[in-house]
């Protein structure tokens, strides 16, 4: 008999985890652009045109899908320029800073925090503001370098403690209203504290022989004992 399957988290950073699912549909995902020469072939791919030889001409612009986006960025060669969707923009940062609870993250990009750790791959002045919004170290409260893995979520902090209030405080009830504006990493934090709860429930109950370590502190035991093995 086979082992169950355990989903794949997404990747952290700037690098994406392809055995992720997550990571998979958020590459799908579409960057405004256009192309800075002519693009033989990827007429119909970008959706300009309907024969298969046909290329994309020299200052065409384009909605590329992030994978693409970062097979074709060159820095040295000017393939194509990627701009910023506008919910990373200095007008949605602006509203983010002043209270980050207000915003639809699921309308606006259902991988808010993937997706812009993705961003910064691409040559763009607003990076550093950018990782600010998104990306913060732990303790001092400096930006991390580009180059290292995501520690805290300086936006995310700004949202964690409703919606872990939200899922404690919504047992055996309808809770799509609560969810339906959260990105995709936070439904997944909620769903965990609904089992966290729900487990603690039935433990409470007698319905449990015994509480057992929650799946995200196992998982991070055995990622630190590859590290030391490592």
């Amino acid at each position: 008999m086979s082992d169950s399957y355990f989903p794949v988290g997404p990747g952290l950073g700037m690098e994406e985890n392809f055995l992720s699912l997550d990571d998979i549909l958020m590459s799908q995902e579409k960057l405004p652009g256009r192309a800075e020469s002519a693009l033989p072939r990827l007429a119909v791919l970008l959706g300009q045109g309907a024969g298969s030889a046909e290329s994309v001409p020299e200052g065409s612009k384009l909605e590329i899908p992030l994978w693409l986006a970062k097979g074709l960025h060159d820095s040295k060669r000017r393939i194509i320029s990627v701009e910023l969707p506008k919910i990373y923009k200095e007008a949605w940062r602006t509203v983010f800073s002043a209270d980050a609870n207000v915003v639809d993250l699921h309308k606006m990009g259902p991988y808010y925090y993937g997706f812009g750790s993705q961003l910064l791959n691409f040559e763009n002045p607003e990076n550093p503001e950018i990782a600010q919004t998104i990306l913060q170290a732990t303790g001092g409260g400096s930006v991390l370098p580009v180059s290292d893995s995501v520690c805290f979520l300086q936006t995310f902090i700004a949202r964690f403690r409703r919606i872990m209030d939200s899922s404690q405080n919504a047992y055996n009830e309808d809770t799509s209203a609560l969810v339906a504006r959260l990105d995709e990493l936070e439904r997944a934090l909620f769903q965990v504290g609904q089992k966290g709860l729900n487990d603690f429930q039935c433990w409470e109950k007698g319905q449990a022989s015994q509480i057992t370590a929650s799946s995200l502190v196992q998982n991070y035991g055995k990622r630190k004992l590859t590290e030391v093995d490592g």
